[in-house]
C-alpha cells in the first residue's frame, strides 16, 4: 500500500516555507518532489546542496524523503531548494530592526552573532552593555542567545553592526544636592588677636617709636624750645642795656663822696 500525501492549497506555500516530501523523479536538470501541494515541486540541480553537483543521482534517488524550502510559486510548479534559506535577506536587514541570534565567536573588539543573515552581525565591545567593558567575555560567551538592534548595514562590504546596549534602559543618575558656599576663613593673625583680646581683655598697644623716630621728635622739640629762648633772651637783653645806660647817666650827674 503506497502512502499518499494529502495535497495542500498552493496559497500556503509562501517563500521560505519548509516542506517535507518524496522524490518522485530525477532528471539531468534536477528532481521532481511531491510535497503535498496541488502543484508539483521542482528542485534544480544547483539547489540540491551548497557544493556543486555533477550528477543528480549522486545525491538523490527516487522515493527518497527530503526537506525542502519554497523559493517561489509558478503557475505550473513550485520551485524548491534543499539549501536552507537565510533567516533574513540583505533587503530585509534595515537599521533599527530588532534581531535574535546566537553568539558564535568572540574577539577582543566585539562579539559575532548569527541571526540568520548571510553573515553574522558584530556587536562592538562598546555596544554590549552600558558602562565600561574591557573584553566581550565579561558580558557574553559563545552559545548565548541574545537580542540586538541593527545599527548599520554595509551591503558592499557585507558588514552588519549590532547593538545590545541600545535595547537596555538608560541609567538615570540621581541629582546631587548643591554644595553650600564655603564660609570665609579668618586669618591666623586675626584669630590670634581675637584670642589675645579674650585672654587679656584689652586691645593691642600701639607700636613703640623707632630710634630714628625718637631722634627726629627730640630735634623738633629742641628747635621749638630754641626759638622760644631766643625771643625771651632778646627781650631781656634790650631791657638790661637800657638799665646800664640809665645807670651810667646817673653816675655822671650825681657827685660821689670822697
Amino acid at each position: 500500500m503506497t502512502e499518499t500525501i494529502k495535497a495542500a492549497p498552493v496559497a500556503a506555500a509562501e517563500p521560505k516555507t519548509k516542506l517535507s516530501g518524496k522524490v518522485v523523479k530525477i532528471t539531468l536538470a534536477g528532481a521532481i518532489v511531491d510535497v503535498g501541494q496541488e502543484l508539483p515541486g521542482v528542485i534544480h540541480i544547483s539547489q540540491i546542496q551548497k557544493d556543486p553537483v555533477n550528477k543528480v543521482e549522486d545525491v538523490l534517488k527516487p522515493g527518497q524523503q527530503v526537506d525542502t524550502w519554497v523559493r517561489r510559486v509558478k503557475k505550473d510548479r513550485i520551485e524548491l531548494t534543499m539549501i536552507e534559506p537565510l533567516g533574513m535577506e540583505w533587503g530585509e536587514i534595515q537599521p533599527n530592526t530588532v534581531v535574535k541570534g546566537k553568539v558564535v565567536r568572540l574577539e577582543t573588539y566585539g562579539a559575532f552573532v548569527d541571526f540568520g543573515a548571510e553573515r553574522p552581525g558584530m556587536v562592538h565591545v562598546s555596544e554590549l552593555t552600558r558602562g565600561y567593558v574591557k573584553t566581550p567575555g565579561e558580558v557574553v560567551k559563545e552559545g548565548d542567545e541574545i537580542e540586538a538592534v541593527v545599527l548599520e548595514v554595509n551591503r558592499k562590504k557585507k558588514q552588519i553592526r549590532l547593538s545590545m546596549k541600545a535595547l537596555m534602559p538608560e541609567i538615570v543618575e540621581e541629582e546631587k544636592p548643591a554644595r553650600e558656599p564655603k564660609k570665609a576663613r579668618s586669618g591666623k593673625r586675626g584669630k590670634r588677636q581675637e584670642e589675645t583680646f579674650e585672654t587679656f581683655g584689652e586691645a593691642p598697644k600701639e607700636p613703640e617709636l623707632t630710634a630714628m623716630q625718637i631722634a627726629w621728635q627730640m630735634a623738633m622739640d629742641r628747635a621749638n624750645t630754641k626759638d622760644k629762648s631766643v625771643k625771651v633772651k632778646s627781650v631781656k637783653s634790650a631791657s638790661s642795656e637800657q638799665e646800664d645806660i640809665l645807670s651810667r647817666t646817673l653816675d655822671k650827674r650825681l657827685p660821689t663822696g670822697g
